[in-house]
């Protein structure tokens, strides 16, 4: 992925001088110090839809505060028997949904899923409540407005989707005003009891109202996008590797037959077991490369192994071309699990999907659980061909513009729903 101009090169992007840096100790180096320096620096119409709240743009303390928390919630959500098994019981809803099918767009059925959780997890609603259609209304209008050209106009996307977050925050509070009438104002310790992300933040008194309200809307949108879009990416690849497919279905059937049969839900040991899908994530986010690059600026002048970075530079780590260097990764352009073989992708520099450093996405656990389930019962239950063309494409974030239509056949005999 040599450019034309090296790994590490100066430009002018979003209206301000930019170095953007192919190199993997460069990228490395720019995560490890964030805060030091560099600092988070996304534009400025990003906060506008986003909210200056959002923990995706705030820095410093304001950053390490909120991330404790999503740690916190996180790591305690992860090992919730409830959690995995709302996963399992959405997953097979949606399966089940396409019996009468023989055509589905599988990006759309992703969504439908990943919203599905993420709601019930957050706020512990149902797909089938008003307030859920209504708040996914709004957010697909908050998402088409993000990527949008930043013109504040009556009409344009991006207008429609500042309007679209004002609304799904009213909604929000909403839910949290209604949430606190049923617990009573200082009932925080049988709040914390509650199953949902909301449930423990109505019990903290160290955020304000709009951190709040930021962090429900920073979960909806880490929790339905990219994990929608990673399991797009692991069907799309899937269905170009017939020998990968095969020995994901074998893990699976294998897992399957060691379980109970009085057993109705997958467990977290069952998840520990499904070693070659972790491969198939792995090798997906790698080759889909669904977050190309992130945000930075410098604190201050910095000299990395002969190259300045003038202070107040904008920065730009690019995932993708480290993830799709040759000189990295054999036969880089190539889906091709078992290079994940006894790597670990937590010491593994060369891939960071998630980011890394101090600003490592905190949910990207959840993402890989909630991917893995889904594939569970979808290899069990359905076979798949893709139906005609349809590529992902960068726009500017990863899409497939056809919403990756599939032709699907169920497995009769050996259904798992």
């Amino acid at each position: 992925m040599n450019g034309r101009y090296g790994k590490v090169f100066k430009t002018h992007l979003f209206c301000t001088p930019t170095v953007v840096s192919c190199d993997q100790e460069l990228n490395q180096f720019i995560l490890q110090n964030e805060d030091k320096l560099f600092q988070c620096s996304y534009p400025k119409p990003i906060h506008g839809i986003l909210g200056k709240s959002s923990m995706i743009v705030v820095v410093g303390d304001t950053h390490k505060r909120l991330r404790n928390l999503a740690l916190t919630l996180v790591t305690t959500t992860k090992s919730k028997p409830s959690y995995l098994n709302d996963i399992e019981s959405i997953a097979i809803h949606i399966l089940s949904s396409w019996k009468d099918k023989s055509i589905v767009f599988f990006c759309e059925e992703a969504r439908k899923f990943t919203f599905s959780v993420i709601v019930k997890q957050v706020l512990g609603l149902s797909p089938d409540e008003p307030q859920t259609s209504k708040i996914l209304e709004d957010f697909l209008t908050f998402m088409k407005g993000l990527i949008s050209f930043p013109l504040y106009i009556p009409g344009t996307s991006y207008a429609k989707a500042v309007k679209a977050r004002a609304r799904i925050s009213f909604t929000v509070k909403s839910i949290m005003e209604e949430r606190r009438r049923k617990h009573g104002e200082d009932s925080a310790k049988q709040q914390q009891k509650g199953d949902h992300f909301l449930d423990v933040l109505l019990s903290l008194t160290n955020l304000s109202e709009d951190e709040k309200v930021s962090f429900v809307l920073d979960s909806l949108l880490g929790g339905y996008e990219t994990t929608s879009l990673l399991m797009s990416m692991a069907v799309f690849f899937l269905g170009q590797s017939p020998s990968a497919l095969q020995q994901l279905k074998q893990e699976h059937e294998d897992i399957k037959a060691k379980r109970n049969k009085d057993e109705y839900y997958l467990s977290s040991e069952d998840y520990k077991q499904m070693e070659f899908t972790q491969n198939v994530i792995n090798e997906a986010l790698r080759c889909g490369n669904i977050v190309k690059f992130v945000h930075r600026k410098a604190l201050k002048d910095v000299t990395f192994q002969g190259h300045l970075i003038p202070a107040g530079w904008k920065v730009l780590p690019v995932f993708s071309a480290v993830h799709l260097d040759s000189s990295l990764h054999d036969n880089a352009l190539e889906f091709h699990p078992w290079r994940w073989e006894n790597q670990s992708q937590m010491t593994c520099k060369k891939f960071t999907p998630f980011g890394g450093g101090s600003r490592l996405c905190p949910g990207f656990e959840l993402a890989k659980v909630e991917t893995a389930f889904f594939l569970h019962h979808l290899v069990l239950s359905f076979r798949w061909k893709q139906e005609g063309e349809d590529c992902p494409i960068a726009y500017p974030y990863v899409e497939f513009p056809r919403a990756l239509p599939l032709e699907i056949e169920p497995i009769l005999m050996e259904s798992s729903l």
